[in-house]
This record gives structure tokens, sequence and C-alpha cells, in this order.
């Protein structure tokens, strides 16, 4: 039986078409039920707050739940792992923040690969730090505090949440690139560390924004520099590390991760919902008052600023011999 040229191509066209179907019938139908977005943090930090703000977004787009669930504990590990183990489906998700990029070179017993293990789904916002004294430090520009240490060498103590976190590391490049010589302080957490600069018992931390802000507008903690290339909307008078330390740069990320095998056009469907928040202005204005700055951009993306982290910061923790508590 011969089929007419027309009909033949016709037929032709919608056979070449059909390995598409399933990935698009897949992704209409995605999500059928709630989704988790893990947390490897407590609640009620950045990081708790990015992830509810995504969750929220993407429940009123999506029409189904997306619920945080905090799983605190091993500078974000324990969450890492239980992602990594669970079905790659898209209704396991992962919040992405800095440590994923300081613990490879922390740990060397990790039961999950990141970058083997965890697909970047969405770079969502870079972080800030903000180097903080308390008022009592002879320091009012960050060169005067540097003058300060180098005239008082070991004497001069600054706090962080703990060896290896973010204000650990954003410090110790500080002190390699300046030359100064800051005795480290760690605790447990960042908030008994600013309880504690507050109380003069350090004399400088390299704080997250959302941590020191507050204290800042009150007049309670003097902010010297912030750690990313430009100034941030939310301390406009303060200027980077960088305009006395050229080439100096300690900024974080937030982003969204999830399992590797997780389907492409599931991916696809979550960056593009995520970078239309993103430009969200309540989102946006919520981000900011964080300390972060809306990046948005392709998993590729997130992927690259990943590894340039990874790189950069283990050769950090190296110089300065830090080790995991």
């Amino acid at each position: 039986m011969k089929f007419p040229r027309r009909e033949f191509m016709h037929l032709a066209a919608g056979a070449a078409a059909l390995p598409a179907v399933p990935g698009l019938a897949r992704a209409q139908a995605y999500p059928s039920r709630p989704v988790r977005i893990v947390v490897g943090f407590p609640a009620g930090g950045a990081t708790d707050i990015m992830a509810r703000l995504t969750g929220d977004w993407l429940t009123q787009r999506l029409g189904q739940q997306f619920l945080v669930d905090n799983k605190p504990g091993a500078s974000g590990n324990i969450g890492i792992d239980g992602v990594a183990k669970s079905p790659a489906d898209g209704y396991t998700l992962l919040t992405v923040v800095t440590p994923v990029a300081i613990n490879p070179a922390l740990y060397s017993n990790l039961p999950f690969d990141f970058v083997r293990d965890i697909a970047p789904v969405i770079y969502l916002a870079r972080l800030a730090y903000v180097v903080v004294v308390n008022p009592s430090v002879p320091a009012a520009t960050l060169p005067e505090l540097i003058a300060y240490a180098k005239a008082n060498p070991g004497k001069i103590n600054y706090g962080s949440a703990g060896a290896g976190t973010p204000q650990n590391i954003t410090c110790e490049l500080f002190k390699m690139m300046s030359g100064v010589n800051l005795v480290h302080v760690p605790y447990k957490g960042g908030a008994p560390a600013v309880a504690d600069l507050l109380a003069g018992h350090v004399q400088v931390i390299f704080a997250p924004v959302s941590e020191s802000i507050q204290q800042i507008k009150a007049g309670k903690l003097r902010a010297l520099a912030v750690t990313t290339a430009k100034r941030l909307d939310v301390l406009p008078d303060v200027p980077p590390v960088a305009d006395f330390l050229p080439g100096y740069e300690a900024s974080g990320f937030a982003g969204i991760g999830a399992p590797k095998a997780t389907p492409a056009d599931i991916i696809d469907m979550l960056n593009k919902e995520l970078n239309a928040g993103l430009a969200d202005p309540k989102i946006k204005g919520r981000i900011e008052e964080l300390g972060g700055t809306v990046t948005g951009g392709s998993p590729a993306e997130f992927g690259t600023i990943i590894s340039e982290a990874t790189e950069k910061w283990a050769k950090v923790i190296k110089f300065a011999g830090i080790k995991a508590e």
C-alpha cells in the first residue's frame, strides 16, 4: 500500500516529534503533589527566609505547595546528603548556599559529592558580608582598622559562627591580603558572635548583613566596608573592601538545586518560574533587605559560580590552615 507523499510527510513529522512527548507531558503534569525545599540550617536565618520566599512564589505559580523542610547540622551537610539520596523526580529541592563551596576543603569523608550528586537549578542572589566593629574600636574606616591592627598585632579578636564558616573565611582572606594579625574567636552560630561583639568581647566580625544591619542602623555597631565588589543599596554609604584592598571580593551565594538526575524539563520549568519571581519587586526588595543582590540566570551559570567559589575557598582554607570543628 502506498501513501500519498503529503500524507507520508505528515506521518513522518509526527513520528519525529514523539520522543519529546513524554518530557512535555511530565513537565505539564508537574507538580502533582507538594514539593519539599530542604534547608540545611535552622529556621529564621537568611537561608531559611530565602527558601520561604522561593516556596511561596512557586506555590502561587504552580498550584502545589512548596514546603520548607529545615534539616540543620554539620554546616548544611545533613540536608545536602538527604537531598542527594532522594528520588530525582522534582519533589525534593535544596537551598544551595555558600558552605557547599567551603565544605569539600574542610571535610575529607563527606558521604556525597556535591557536583556529582546535586544539579544546579538557579542562582538566586549574591550575598554580602559587612565588616563591623564595636564602637569602642578607634577606627572609623577600613584603612584605620588595618593601621590599628598592625600597631596591635595579635591583640584584636574577630568573631565568627565557627571554623570554616563564611565569616571565618572572608576574614581570613582579608588577613591574607592586608597582612594583619587578627585572632579568631569561633562561636556556635552567628547570633552569639554578634552578641559578644556588642558586648565588646570581640572587636570585629565579617557579618552577614541580615545579622548586623539593625545594629548598624541603631548605631550599636560601626560598619566599615562590605565584602562585595560594589556598594549595597541597603548600606549605600559603606564602601567595598576592594576600594582599599584591590581585588578583594568575598560574596556568598544562594540558589536552588535538585538531585542530579532530576529531569531537565522540570529543572528548566523551575528555572523559568524562579527567574520570573526574581523580577517581582516584592521578592527583589526582600532579598536586598537580607544583604543580597538578585542574580538569576541559567542552571549552567549557577554551576559555574559554585565551581569557582569551591576553588577559591579551598585555597584560602589551605593557606589559613582552617580545620573543621
